[in-house]
Order: C-alpha cells, then structure tokens, then sequence
C-alpha cells in the first residue's frame, strides 16, 4: 500500500468540491493540524499549484494539467519537479552519481537549454512532456541501445492504444504521429566494468504545448488527438509500461518489435553521422540495433548512430 500525501490528498479534495473547502475541513479528513495545511498549501502555491485562499476556505481556481509530484502517488517521492531547469538531463546526472534509486524521474515544465541529438536545442513551451528517467539495470553496455528501443516502442504502442492515434517509430529514436515528429528521446549512460552503472532517458513529448507555426515537420499529441490530454495521465501510463518492459529487457530483444511500428524501412534515407553521411534505402535493422542501409553500388552499410532524414 503506498502512503499518499497530504498534498495529493489536498489536491483530491479540492479537485471534488464544489466550492471553497475550509482548512479546519481539511485537516479533520487529513488528521493533521490546521498549521499543517496551511504549509502544504503555502508550499503547492510556490510550486504554481493553482490554490487560492478565500474567507471561506480553500478552492482551486482551475483544474490544472498538472504533473506536480503528488499527482503520482505511487510514484511521488522518485519524482523530482521543476517548474523551470536548464535541463532535466543535467538534474538527472547529478541525482544518478549520487545514487538514487531506480526510476528517479527528473520533470520540469519548461527547460531553458533542453537538449536534443548530437546537441542541438529542444525547444521545451509550456504544456510538454519534457523529463529524465534514471535506469538501473544490470545489463552489459553493448545492450544499452535496447533501452533507447524500447522506450520509443511504448511510447508509440501507448498512443496507438491509449488514443487511437497513427503512430510510428524512426530510427534511431524518434516517435512520430502521421509522419510528423511528436517525441525524441536521448540518453546517455555511465559504466563499471563493461556493466552499466545507469542510463539516463531523457525525453521531449509535444503535448498541449504550442507548435512553431513555420515547423511542418512536427506535430503534438493535442494537435492529432483534436484536445488537450492530460499531461499526468500521459506519462503516468508510459512510465508504467516502460517500467513493465525493462523487467524483461535482458531477456526479450524490443528491436523485434520495434521494427513492426516505424516508419524508416523500404524507403530513401541520408544518415548524417559525426564522420560522414550515408544514402541509400533502409532495408533492415539488425538485432544490435543498427540501420542497414543499401546504398546506390549494391552495397549494404551498417550504420549504428546518426541523424536520419528521409527522401523522396
């Protein structure tokens, strides 16, 4: 049984009332002091919770989209939020070398210098998904790319499941809806002896955040669903699926079924690599992980890492 909050509790209990409800209210439900309260709402208050003290007591002024940590009760004391941070990544780092546990998520509203592939910047506006799981799993480090592979799969199984929306998968680790980019997912991993230590997740979902309106490349969940969606139950129900996968991670390879969902293979590619670019036709990828691209000589070129754009 997990030990829920009085903040998650406070929250319930506001988000069901149809008015304001009293502190004294509160407390008695809650059975801590009135003192008590006052601080945890003080505290939701810092943190851009929308509660608003009256003479008659308290009331929200909205029902938020809120991913605040005590919205995750099961999850509320691995979650570490912010309403602005450089970088999810970076918190995550920290957190990872001094030993938190498994699953620690790093969750901020907005970044200020979030980072996507081979360091270009993710532009993070309010109303995203942008956050860091810290994963730790013992696992050889020539096995790490299977994470990347499997947390680009249940996203994308989740928004076909869970929303009815066309989903897809691009090499190496791009979700996409009807051919338009919604997530990228970058990770990066400290080891001991060939054995990884852990792996950092970080990833950047376009929600119910406004889009650039000169990008056509990009979409949002909100944008292809027709509404908002609620940012809490989004992530609540990925992480329980990524948490579900990476128990058997060592033992079921998820390039399988990876492969049943993108969108990258029997088409034209250039692979831009820190080295050079390759073109050619993606016909498969190998069970490493790897792109086999069969370029315009009749040979077939393995490509492990690299920015992938498609042709024509």
């Amino acid at each position: 049984m997990v030990n829920k909050s009085p903040r998650y509790h406070i929250s319930r209990i506001l988000k069901e009332a149809e008015g304001p409800v009293s502190g004294e209210a509160i407390s008695e439900r809650l059975g801590i002091s009135r003192v008590a309260v006052w601080k945890h709402v003080q505290k939701m208050q810092q943190l851009g919770y929308p509660v608003e003290a009256t003479s008659r007591g308290y009331r929200l002024a909205r029902i938020p989209d809120s991913i605040h940590p005590w919205e995750f009760a099961e999850r509320e004391d691995r979650i570490h939020y912010y309403p602005v941070i450089d970088s999810t990544m970076n918190a995550a780092r920290h957190l990872a070398r001094g030993g938190c546990p498994d699953f620690t998520v790093v969750l901020a509203e907005r970044q200020e210098r979030g980072r996507g592939r081979l360091n270009r910047t993710w532009i993070s506006a309010d109303g995203g998904l942008y956050f860091t799981v810290v994963l730790r799993r013992r696992l050889p480090a020539a096995l790490s790319y299977r994470i990347n592979f499997a947390a680009s799969l249940e996203l994308a199984l989740f928004l076909i499941e869970d929303y009815r929306l066309d989903a897809a998968v691009k090499w190496p680790n791009d979700v996409r809806i009807a051919g338009r980019k919604v997530a990228g997912i970058l990770s990066e991993m400290e080891t001991e002896a060939d054995m990884i230590t852990y792996v950092n997740l970080g990833i950047g979902l376009n929600v119910n955040n406004p889009l650039p309106p000169d990008v056509a490349a990009v979409t949002s969940v909100q944008s292809a669903f027709g509404a908002a969606v609620s940012r809490r139950r989004l992530l609540s129900g990925f992480l329980d699926r990524l948490e579900t996968r990476m128990e058997t991670i060592d033992r079921v390879n998820p390039v399988t079924g990876w492969k049943q969902l993108t969108d990258t293979l029997n088409r034209p590619v250039k692979i831009v690599t820190v080295k050079d670019t390759v073109e050619g036709i993606a016909v498969d990828v190998d069970q490493g992980g790897a792109l086999m691209v069969r370029q315009p000589d009749g040979t077939t070129r393995s490509v492990v890492y690299g920015d992938c754009f498609y042709g024509n």
